[in-house]
């Protein structure tokens, strides 16, 4: 029976960031895998689902934009085929560099199926039934997730689909509901939006988003009907069914029906624990499948760690790897510090969004005094020459002591944007500084110096 010093179960971000960080510290490592190496995050998840928002926002932007007297001749026939093979190629070349990263690190890639068999040995069932046995002296969980199913509802992965299967669909509908607006449901509706699909966002929940400002959640609603998505929140189903070979009808407890060609269920995801025997170790999963960790990452078996989806929130691949990373010091007594208060989150709709720090209603329930400072697109040359007139670039600050507290973004750029704000509010600093600093001109980061002018101005000093 091999044995390692570190056995990762998964290769998403997690499961590689935790094994190159072992390996970099002169370690045995081998990482399973089950499926294909980058788990969802390369194959299903963040990367396949950004790179069609972007394949999608370069041949139809031009009408997202307020350019005039431009006519843009596209492909009338395009296909839902044409626009995965964009992901397709995008997929195979992160695959090979991912495996290319692995393998100079000497990370053993071993493929199969793993469950515990004691907490320290693993057993890997690999094709065709064949069983091997791993022990390790650290073993970290990062085995990912999946788009939950609810039962009762059919899914045909043709009509009805998941984030995952929405990926394999071959033709493109006209007519498209979206059940759950969370990340992954609104990133889609915008998507197809885009594309010139007549897309309807269905969520239980009064507000989208809830963690995210809602001054910027508004202004995203308010593009999302704009662009032709139909947003009907406090609706929740009781059926969806199949009507014929190409159309689903939606029943609600308001008694409303919905009827599309297609529908696609992203009510929340599912994590990938039930497989792993996990009561063999005495480490217990919630209901979604999520395993409890301490501030190293530890289980309750304090050589076993856990990191990426299966711990839960916020469950993003930027977050993901750091905690992969960490938890892999940890094992090793490597001094570092632990993951940052402060993270930036990104959703890649369209438009998109970043935020990083604390929004106006968690200020308000905390009691903090604060002030706000906006910056618009249209009165940046920038957002003029981009075309895009409706972004927005929000920065909230102490009132008293000028402090940053939270950068919020929609528009053009908006992932890319927030890393500005994250540096001055990770390390302290305050609104005037975007006042006293020259900014590249045109740039959509003269923003930053017209939302820090705007609030100042607002507290009515002189």
């Amino acid at each position: 029976m091999a044995h390692y010093d570190l056995l990762v179960l998964g290769s998403g971000p997690a499961g590689q960031k935790a094994a190159i960080q072992a390996a970099k510290l002169r370690k045995k490592v081998a990482v399973v895998e089950k499926d294909m190496v980058g788990g969802a995050s390369v194959n299903t998840g963040t990367l396949p689902s950004k790179t069609l928002k972007d394949a999608i926002y370069y041949l139809h932007g031009a009408k997202l934009r307020s350019f005039t007297n431009m006519s843009v001749s596209l492909k009338k026939s395009f296909t839902m085929r044409d626009l995965m093979a964009r992901k397709d190629h995008v997929i195979k070349n992160e695959l090979a560099i991912i495996t290319n990263q692995l393998e100079r690190n000497d990370v053993e890639i071993v493929h199969g199926t793993a469950s515990f068999v004691n907490p320290h040995t693993v057993k890997i069932i690999k094709q065709h039934g064949h069983e091997e046995q791993l022990s390790a002296d650290f073993i970290v969980i990062a085995t990912g997730s999946r788009p939950r199913r609810e039962p009762g509802v059919s899914f045909n992965n043709q009509t009805i689909c998941d984030s995952d299967t929405i990926l394999a669909a071959e033709t493109m509908p006209k007519t498209m509901a979206v059940l759950g607006g969370g990340v992954i449901g609104c990133e889609y509706a915008t998507m197809f939006s885009a594309f010139g699909v007549k897309v309807t966002l269905i969520d239980r929940r009064k507000e989208l988003l809830r963690f995210v400002d809602q001054e910027v959640i508004q202004a995203l609603i308010y593009q999302m009907r704009t662009s032709g998505v139909n947003v009907k929140l406090d609706e929740d189903f009781t059926e969806i069914k199949p009507d014929g070979p190409n159309r689903v009808v939606t029943t609600f407890k308001s008694g409303k029906t919905v009827v599309t060609d297609m529908l696609l269920f992203s009510m929340g995801r599912i994590s990938n624990t039930d497989e792993l025997n996990l009561p063999a170790v005495g480490i217990a999963a919630d209901k979604m499948g999520q395993i409890k960790v301490n501030e190293h990452y530890q289980t309750d078996v304090p050589h076993i760690y856990a990191a990426g989806d299966v711990i839960g929130f916020p469950g993003l691949a930027s977050t993901s790897m750091e905690q992969g990373r960490l938890a892999a010091c940890h094992a090793f007594k490597v001094a570092l510090s632990a993951l940052p208060k402060v993270m930036p989150y990104g959703i890649y709709t369209i438009p998109e969004i970043s935020t990083v720090g604390k929004s106006e209603e968690e200020l308000t329930k905390d009691n903090v005094p604060y002030e706000v400072g906006r910056a618009f697109y249209k009165e940046i040359a920038r957002g003029q020459i981009f075309g895009d007139l409706d972004g927005l670039l929000k920065l909230i600050f102490h009132r008293d002591t000028l402090e940053l507290l939270g950068v919020h973004i929609i528009g053009e750029g908006a992932t890319e944007l927030i890393h500005i704000g994250q540096a001055v509010l990770t390390y302290g600093g305050k609104v005037d500084f975007f006042v006293h600093n020259v900014f590249n001109y045109p740039t959509l980061a003269e923003c930053y110096r017209t939302a820090a002018l705007d609030g100042i101005n607002r507290l009515g000093k002189t």
